[in-house]
């Protein structure tokens, strides 16, 4: 009795230990969920924020927001290349490692751009503003550059592809068009052929000289005496000789 109430109690644990797991797994899971939203959301509102004060404010504040603008569209198009490559090409996993380095500058100047923005000193941000420039023109080059090198790599795989589909296809086709000899008649042919080849007299090997032996000789009798004995006559009225005579 006591074992089996030791056993329910593990039981129960265990049930209970379970279902702790999975609650936290499911609070997790839609924790980040809530996160990624935010994150998309609060994303999709800055970028709509930068982007009106581009077209909307001029001077300093407009090239900040348009360097800004730029350097984010740049940097997310190339994340999402190279993230939708990864996942058919192994080869561009070397790729996305460098393009975290490069996220990492990215990151630096947009925070740095995102501070000027408030800065009351608009004289002194104008004279920051061409090394800025040039330094958003290297990380959206070598992101851009990135992005239409593996584009390329797919294109290339996907045009290869395509031609040997095409050659195999138009093989196929030639071989349907093909109707002058039907499989039925192939198949025909063969069998006709199997049955002349098991039909065919075996041909009877030829006796090999030194397989067989010699046949012998027959022997010749012995020549005849000169003078034969003459047999001697035995007549019907005659006695037949006694046994004891004889000898």
């Amino acid at each position: 009795m006591e074992a089996a109430l030791i056993i329910f109690a593990l039981m129960l644990l265990m049930v209970v230990g379970l279902g702790a797991y999975l609650t936290v797994k499911a609070v997790g899971a839609a924790k980040r969920g809530v996160e990624r939203t935010v994150v998309q959301a609060r994303r999709t509102v800055e970028d709509t924020t930068l982007r009106a004060r581009s077209f909307g404010q001029v001077g300093v504040a407009g090239a900040l927001a348009q360097l800004r603008l730029d350097l984010r569209t740049s940097m997310r198009a190339t994340q999402q290349a190279l993230a939708d490559g990864a996942r058919a090409d192994a080869s561009l996993r070397e790729s996305l490692a460098l393009f975290e380095r490069l996220s990492a500058h990215g990151h630096e100047l947009d925070g740095e751009l995102k501070r000027l923005e408030q800065e009351p000193d608009k004289q002194r941000t104008a004279q920051l503003l061409p090394d800025l420039r040039e330094r958003a023109g290297q990380i959206i080059q070598a992101a851009d550059s990135l992005r239409w090198a593996a584009r390329d790599r797919a294109r290339r795989f996907a045009e290869d592809e395509l031609s040997l589909l095409s050659e195999q296809i138009e093989m196929e086709s030639g071989a349907l068009r093909d109707w002058s000899r039907e499989p039925v008649d192939d198949l025909a042919a063969a069998a006709a052929e199997w049955d002349a080849a098991q039909t065919a007299p075996n041909p009877s090997p030829s006796p090999s000289p030194t397989s067989n032996p010699a046949p012998k000789p027959t022997p010749t009798p012995p020549p005849a005496a000169l003078n034969p004995p003459t047999p001697t006559m035995q007549y019907p009225w005659q006695k037949a000789p006694r046994p004891e005579s004889a000898g």
